[in-house]
């Protein structure tokens, strides 16, 4: 990645994280710049069962470019990332694994502490206002995309009668945990059949996000512990929007079919400093690629300069 030719380098990184022996893999985009020694910074993570090259390094290339120092991560259990079971999506865990981001941000010599924004997509886009609301003096500025907000909500996409079968294999999951086992769901599956996603655009829009090395056929049958199954109704991300004392921009795609607009749209008007980017055309997994992923990060980019470039 390192070139001549860009305005930054990309260095693999190991962050510690709340487990020890369990690092979170990441890279930094540090730009190169000769009149700055500590920069503005982004931390950028993913959704659900989303990897940092699923997209979201477009996302901090993008930015690099901008002069933003970036750090991406994958969550524990995922990618290079440590822990077991893998691809086990615990919501506590995935938040640790922010607060270890943002501590291991505050204590690098290339950051400006008083600079530090948030990017999180989807399940990572309800991580960020939880993080937010608890970090006033840390988190200057918060970019929520297509955030999951709303635990029920985004439960009932998946259909009434698919519902009882993962709250089964979620039991059956739990229990089998106790000894070290794991029962796993799919990840996504076409409507009707059970799955964590299984909208219209769930199997498609999720595929369009992979890198040319990795095959479709690995990615529809990517499965998880089912365990996260009996987690997700409970989750209200969304209702700490109201203790964030500093900006939040939440993009919303208006036909979202993963998580739905309605409970994101009165939660983000709950936020004192929030802004609302309401892209009507937009589906859950649109905003990643061309002219949605361009719209949305010059976007951003207005936002996070604003309120940690200003000055």
């Amino acid at each position: 990645m390192s070139s001549s030719s860009l305005p930054f380098t990309r260095q693999d990184i190991s962050i510690p994280s709340h487990t020890p022996g369990q690092s979170l893999s990441a890279w930094l985009y540090l730009p190169l710049s000769s009149t700055q020694a500590r920069h503005p910074t982004l931390l950028l993570g993913h959704g659900l069962g989303g990897l940092r090259t699923f997209r979201l390094d477009a996302y901090a290339t993008f930015f690099a470019r901008e002069g933003f120092l970036v750090i991406l991560f994958d969550y524990r259990y995922w990618g290079s990332s440590g822990g077991e079971p893998r691809g086990l999506i615990s919501p506590a865990r995935q938040e640790e694994d922010w607060e270890s981001a943002l501590s291991y941000a505050l204590k690098h010599d290339s950051v400006d502490a008083d600079k530090i924004g948030l990017l999180g997509s989807s399940f990572g886009g309800g991580h960020v206002i939880r993080i937010a609301s608890k970090h006033p003096k840390e988190v200057k500025a918060t970019v929520s995309q297509c955030p999951f907000t709303d635990g029920i909500a985004s439960a009932a996409t998946v259909g009434w009668k698919v519902l009882p079968q993962l709250a089964f294999w979620g039991l059956l999951d739990l229990a089998a945990s106790f000894v070290g086992g794991t029962v796993r769901v799919k990840l996504i599956a076409k409507p009707g059949e059970v799955a964590l996603m299984n909208a219209p655009d769930a199997v498609p829009g999720y595929l369009a996000l992979r890198p040319s090395n990795v095959s479709s056929s690995t990615l529809t049958s990517t499965a998880i512990p089912a365990r996260l199954c009996l987690q997700l109704p409970m989750l209200r991300p969304g209702a700490s929007a109201a203790q964030i004392q500093t900006p939040i921009l939440f993009a919303i795609c208006g036909k979202d079919s993963v998580a739905p607009i309605g409970p994101t749209l009165k939660y983000a008007r709950q936020a004192k400093r929030g802004e609302v980017k309401l892209y009507e055309d937009m589906g859950h997994f649109d905003i990643y690629i061309g002219e949605a992923y361009d719209k949305a990060t010059r976007d951003y980019l207005a936002f996070f300069k604003k309120n940690l470039m200003a000055g």
